[in-house]
Order: C-alpha cells, then structure tokens, then sequence
C-alpha cells in the first residue's frame, strides 16, 4: 500500500472563488492549524521527491543572459532549497554533451551532478535516445547501420557509465510515438536506419552501464489513455515478456490552461504501475495564454494553480509515483514564451521568484500528504 494517503482536494481561499473547487478536507485543515514546512522538498511525504529540471543550454543559449544554472546564484539557492531532485534540461541531450564524433563535453552535467550531491539531491538522466536535439555530425552523417549501433552503444556506455551510482532515473527512450502511436520511424535516426529492435537494446545497454538506475520511457501527450499512451503500454508488456530491462514509463505534462486538464491521469498511471513499472512525473508546467505580453489575471492563476494540483494528487495516489519533477520553476527561464510565443506564465514562481498561486497549491497538498503518512 502506498505510504501516504491521497488528500483531498485542498481549496486555496484565492482559488475557491475563483474556480470552485471542493471544500478543504480535514487533512488541509489540520496542516492550516499547524506547523507547515515552507519549501516543496521539506514538506513532502518521506520517500517522495520534488524535483526541477536545471536551466541550462538549448534555447538559453540565444538569450540575453548568463548561462542561469552556473551564474544566477538566487536561482541556485532555491534549486537547492525547494527540491529534492534536479534534471538537467538540455544539459545532457546529445548536442551539448556530445557535440563532435570523438568530443565529450561533460563540464555541465558533472556540475549538476556534483551539485545535487552536495545538496543531498537525486538526478534524473535525460536523456539517450530521442528525434530531436543531435547534433548536425549525427543526422547528417553517412554512416552505415552498424557503424550507427555502435555510435549509440558507445554513447550510452561512456555517458551512463561516468555517472554510474550518480543518477537515480534515466529517460532511455524519448518520444518515440506519434500522435496517433505509431512509431517514429521516420524522424527518429535510430528506429529509422536500425529498426525498432534498437529499442531494447538502448535499454539493455543502459542497464549494464549502470544495473542500479531505473530505466524509463518518456513522452509527452499521454497523461491520458489515448493512441500514444496506449502503444506505450502493449510496448512495455512486449519488452518486459523478453527481459529487457525497462522500470518504469513518465508522462511529461506540458499542459495549456486553453485545453482540459487529463482526467484519467491517475487511472493511466495505474494500469502501468499494474505492470509493475515505476510511475513519474518529470516535465509539467502549464501555460496560459498571454497575447501581447499580458500579464496573467486572478481567474487564469487559479485554473492554473488547480492544474498543478490535481497532477500532484494524481501521482500521491498511485502506489509507485514517487517522483515529481517541474520543467522549470520561475519564468524567469522558461521554456515557454519562446516556443509558444502567445503563451507563458508556464511555471510556479515570477520572474523575481515570487511565488504564485500554484506554488501555494503544491506546498499544502504536500503538507497534507506529509501529514496523511503519519
């Protein structure tokens, strides 16, 4: 049995009017009466982990600032203080860490990693295999398909391997579904030139680098049980009845406040937590729409705030969803505004790391779970 109770739906004075949401349960309203931990990592339930993923790289790099992860000092402070677990946003993918055939650039992942060290953090790995982010010599190469399952082999033995018993979690497969669950096998260079047996293999190879980590596909678009998420599971069952070695499956949650929230969140991760895998959230942040630079009134705060909630809830309740990672916590460096240019506001603090409403609805649902444990 899961180790913490769900707690009911916590209603933020500000939200209640706002959106209507449920009354506040005994278990909220013992932690208002009470002593209440007043970052994100201090008031999760024991063995649950809130996480960030770590400025840095991809599109920061043509931004009018400093690189923020080694530069911005407020910002590392409050990574260090509000969580339990650090993902490097691109610091990792293959661009950056392996930008030329024979060059390894490990400067700014050994950064992150150290840093969660000292800070008595996890890290999430991500991420190995994917579409999108490989560098030009990659794509563009004219390499034979053996020479590129020995690129892949070689890159997941040298990169796994120099941070065996550093890593918690790995994203080995990234986004290898559409839509509409079929394989990517026209994007993706390794499904494409290797077929989709490459699959396991990436997850085999990740294990003997590293027997320790747990090993997780990721994706986003399958918080529900769709076409995508449902290819996901009759994959994992496939791989799982051959021995590979797969631990467990991720959504992402990349939501709009302008499309429903995914109601059978919690239902979708407990038919894969049924086939015995791990369960996490790793990138949700939710954007609401901002035309002209606008700024965010009360009522999108709110819905927003109660999106972030639900997702949290849905994952306290299912019985191996132990961690839960934000894409970002400031706008100050979010992803965001510069791919949906219309959109923002996306994380749970300003650009001056004041905290918003969904940082407030985060804080005491933890605290109500904490509370539930006991």
């Amino acid at each position: 049995m899961k180790r913490y109770a769900r707690p009911g739906l916590l209603s933020l004075a500000a939200l209640a009017t706002s959106i209507c949401l449920a009354p506040a349960s005994p278990a909220a309203a013992g932690v208002a009466a009470g002593w209440q931990p007043d970052t994100l990592r201090e008031a999760a339930p024991d063995g649950f982990v809130v996480g960030t993923a770590v400025a840095g790289g991809g599109h920061h790099e043509d931004m009018p600032y400093p690189d923020p992860f080694p530069n911005d000092r407020k910002y590392r402070h409050l990574v260090a203080k509000e969580f339990s677990s650090v993902s490097p946003e691109n610091q990792m993918k293959w661009e950056f860490i392996h930008p030329e055939p024979d060059v390894y650039d490990f400067g700014p992942a050994d950064a992150i990693v150290k840093f969660a060290a000292q800070h008595d953090q996890q890290v999430r790995g991500h991420t190995l295999m994917w579409h999108s982010q490989n560098p030009e010599w990659l794509e563009q190469g004219d390499y034979t398909p053996e020479e590129l399952r020995t690129i892949l082999r070689d890159h997941i033995k040298t990169v796994v391997g120099r941070y065996a018993g550093q890593i918690d979690q790995w994203d080995v497969a990234n986004e290898i579904f559409d839509g509409s669950g079929n394989l990517r096998t026209s994007e993706n260079i390794w499904i494409r030139e290797l077929g989709p047996g490459i699959i396991a293999d990436a997850f085999r190879w990740t294990h003997e680098a590293d027997p320790d980590a747990l090993l997780f596909f990721n994706d986003y678009g399958v918080e529900s049980i769709n076409a995508k998420s449902d290819a996901y599971y009759r994959l994992v069952q496939e791989l799982k009845a051959d021995g590979v070695p797969v631990d467990g499956f991720s959504v992402q949650g990349h939501l709009s406040t302008r499309y429903g929230f995914p109601g059978d969140l919690q239902a979708n991760l407990e038919r894969f937590d049924a086939l015995g895998l791990e369960t996490a959230v790793t990138e949700l942040d939710v954007r609401m729409d901002l035309p002209n630079d606008a700024e965010p009134t009360p009522e999108q705060e709110a819905v927003q705030a109660s999106y972030y909630q639900r997702f949290l809830q849905a994952c306290l309740a299912v019985e191996n969803c132990d961690s839960f990672t934000l894409w970002g916590f400031t706008d100050k460096y979010s992803w965001v505004p510069v791919f949906f240019p219309d959109e923002g506001s996306a994380t749970v603090m300003t650009e001056e790391f004041e905290r918003k409403p969904a940082y407030d609805s985060l804080l005491e649902t933890l605290n109500a779970a904490r509370l539930a444990q006991r």
